[in-house]
């Protein structure tokens, strides 16, 4: 079943005068199910305006493009995932060292680069593993066998796949280095 234009028209000018719908919703797009009817879809809107960001997402970046570039410093905001994160990258001889500095609006990470990510990023969406399935994962996000890391949550903490490997345990991959 076709629907057009006009109707579609017709269908926005009827929500947006649904009351206590904000004036500010102009979303008019539609989606099919599986049945093959028209139904209205809504994109939800953020009347704060607030955005949701991965901030360990814009930390790895920062980084790789820091270290694309030859630079040897940069700083990232700072959470205490990516604290975390950057701990378990500087145990692993990934960066030199990195420290906490406060700006006043919750602090950012200055991090010594060493020059040894050649790749990483995160992982979405945040897959759940269970501690039979690492080496299946390793594969998908590393590119060979002792090259890079997995980082991942598990119910004891933040740490490498081969660490949750040894100890028995699944968790929720965060992110890949290599």
């Amino acid at each position: 079943m076709k629907i057009s234009i006009k109707e579609r028209e017709n269908a926005c000018a009827e929500t947006a005068e649904i009351p206590g719908r904000s004036s500010g919703s102009t979303d008019c797009g539609y989606a099919g199910d599986a049945s093959g009817k028209w139904q209205r879809a809504l994109a939800s809107e953020n009347t704060e305006g607030e955005k949701m960001v991965d901030h360990l997402a814009d930390a790895l970046n920062t980084m790789k493009t820091h270290e694309m570039v030859g630079q040897n410093r940069c700083s990232v905001k700072a959470t205490r995932l990516v604290k975390e994160v950057l701990g378990l990258l500087k145990t692993h001889r990934y960066l030199k060292d990195f420290q906490f500095v406060e700006d006043g609006r919750g602090g950012t990470f200055d991090v010594a680069l060493d020059g040894r990510i050649n790749n990483c990023g995160v992982v979405k969406p945040r897959t759940a593993v269970r501690r039979t399935q690492w080496a299946k994962w390793e594969q998908q996000f590393i590119p060979g066998v002792g090259v890079g890391l997995l980082i991942v949550s598990t119910p004891k903490g933040v740490m490498t796949n081969s660490d949750a490997d040894s100890k028995g345990l699944g968790g929720r991959l965060l992110a890949y280095i290599y």
